[in-house]
């Protein structure tokens, strides 16, 4: 039997929340045998300021960096974390991806992304992640003092959960027509993505052909990993405690 491809998004890992945490590091000690391969596509964090803001016997760090000593471990960045940069990277032994990224998953080109980018019907979101991923802006931020940097990402976390309340369902939903798209762009039928946290494996026709858009779970109330092998993929939820 082969090894899973494991994909996980949406994790959010917060200090405010110690048991995510800990599943996480639970996650990465059982999968260290078992795994083939490791792709988190973006959010790990709740908030990235910088990479110089953290030390490297930060425990997430350590664990990646024994995981990713076993099994190839790759990252993409999310809206909360897309200030990861190099010195992460290397600290880690983890992989940066461009977003969007094709990979051969078992045969079949796939195309990986965060998911925020889909989401064109929030107008006025599209406009802010096209400033805060310029490099000019990112330039600016981390010229400030960490301390500087923590108000600021603590006041846009702020907003950013009073807007949501506010927001229309479909507002924080992927745009249909801007996945099939994307999708047609790469010349591929299967996309997995992230940022929504409705984990769900969508069918569709396109083109004649059945496409499948696969969104993976958040980490809040329990952890969710995608396992993909040769015979098939499935979306798990994984407990914050054992029974």
């Amino acid at each position: 039997m082969s090894r899973p491809i494991l994909f996980i998004s949406d994790l959010h890992l917060d200090p405010s929340r110690p048991a995510l945490t800990e599943l996480f590091l639970r996650f990465l000690h059982e999968q260290r045998d078992q795994a083939e391969a490791l792709y988190i596509l973006g959010d790990l964090f709740e908030a990235w300021i910088g990479d110089d803001a953290v030390g490297p016997d930060e425990p997430v760090i350590a664990a990646l960096q024994a995981f990713s000593a076993q099994v190839p471990t790759y990252f993409m960045h999310g809206n909360r974390d897309f200030l990861i940069g190099e010195r992460f990277a290397e600290l880690t032994g983890i992989a940066l991806l461009a977003d969007p990224t094709v990979i051969d998953l078992h045969g079949v080109p796939t195309l990986l992304m965060h998911g925020d980018s889909l989401c064109t019907d929030d107008v006025q979101y599209q406009q802010f992640r096209q400033m805060v991923r310029n490099p000019e802006w990112q330039a600016f931020f981390l010229a400030k003092t960490i301390p500087e940097r923590l108000e600021m990402a603590r006041m846009a976390r702020s907003e950013s959960g009073a807007r949501n309340q506010q927001l229309d369902d479909y507002l924080m939903d992927v745009n249909q027509q801007t996945v099939e798209a994307e999708m047609q762009r790469h010349g591929i039928t299967r996309l997995i993505h992230g940022h929504t946290h409705r984990p769900a494996i969508h069918h569709f026709e396109l083109d004649g052909r059945t496409h499948t858009r696969v969104v993976l779970g958040d980490w809040y109330d329990q952890g969710s990993v995608l396992r993909v092998t040769a015979d098939g993929m499935e979306l798990e939820g994984l407990p914050l405690a054992r029974a």
